[in-house]
């Protein structure tokens, strides 16, 4: 893939760094569109960047097709308000939502197998009532019958999982995991939040978390991830205490490696990828890499 000189600096400088970087027009992109790696967006609404930013990935239809099912998997784990930051921001789903079906999508639908009692998660995150105002349909998964067992054949310590029958069933899955802090994991970004898609969370605890993490990553890649870094919980995630807690980073990172989106969240947080222990043991797997600097990135500014 042919890179650009300007684009050649990794996310760990200007943007992940929080310093300068380049602001690419609008028509600097003319004729460029499928070539990056990565997006990285800064700077706007949580669906205006969204906007810029599939448009600059090729837009939806190049994940989309007329007719599909498609599933998109926020997190949804807590009974918090948006401005905890403990679960994707709604905007962001809804507009994600809104963008698969001028795709042509069949139907979209939206889950995840909560932590807190989940009608009060889906409510009070105000993801459900954005996705069904955007048209989407909600799902429930808190219940064992909608789990598949499923082989994860490159698993180490993670051999088998019990899947939702949407990620089995769909043509299209799209992970929108929030950046967090994490107690047990350090960070939750994009592989972290697979958990949401199985029923047996408490294995994963019991036997190496992040061996757990990196195992269940080989199992299927999303076909897009959407890593929402609006608003940030720095310190008591996954759950979280208060808005105090919270910084406003208005960002996003777009793309289809989890490690390299992982590896590019990591360094936003203000942490150094190595020390969250299964990033390192999924690019060991072959999921993805952690090298920024052999990406073709496009960093904007909205």
């Amino acid at each position: 893939m042919k890179r650009r000189d300007f684009l050649k600096r990794g996310l760990s400088v200007g943007f992940i760094a929080g310093t300068t970087f380049t602001i690419n027009p609008y028509n600097s992109f003319a004729g460029n569109q499928n070539n990056y790696d990565m997006i990285a967006i800064r700077g706007g609404s949580a669906s205006s960047m969204f906007d810029r930013a599939i448009e600059e990935y090729g837009g939806m239809k190049r994940f989309v097709s007329k007719g599909q099912t498609v599933v998109v998997k926020p997190n949804i784990g807590w009974d918090a308000n948006p401005e905890r930051a403990a679960n994707t921001n709604p905007e962001l789903v809804a507009r994600i939502v809104k963008h698969c079906q001028a795709a042509g999508a069949k139907d979209v639908y939206v889950f995840d197998h909560t932590c807190n009692e989940w009608t009060k998660c889906y409510q009070n995150s105000q993801i459900e009532g954005a996705v069904k105002k955007a048209g989407g349909k909600m799902v429930m998964g808190n219940s064992k019958k909608y789990y598949h067992d499923v082989n994860i054949p490159d698993g180490k310590k993670l051999t088998s999982a019990q899947v939702h029958e949407l990620i089995l069933e769909s043509d299209v899955f799209i992970n929108v995991p929030v950046l967090k802090n994490h107690g047990g994991a350090n960070m939750t970004v994009s592989m972290k939040n697979l958990m949401g898609i199985v029923w047996d969370r408490g294995y994963w605890h019991r036997n190496d978390l992040h061996q757990c993490i990196a195992d269940f990553s080989t199992w299927r890649n999303p076909d897009l991830t959407i890593i929402d870094a609006y608003r940030v919980m720095k310190r008591n995630g996954p759950r979280g205490v208060s808005v105090d807690d919270v910084v406003t980073m208005k960002a996003q990172l777009v793309g289809t490696d989890m490690v390299a989106l992982d590896t590019a969240a990591i360094k936003l947080f203000g942490r150094e990828p190595g020390n969250v222990k299964y990033v390192g043991l999924a690019e060991a797997a072959g999921v993805g890499s952690t090298n920024l600097e052999a990406l073709n990135i496009a960093r904007i500014k909205v």
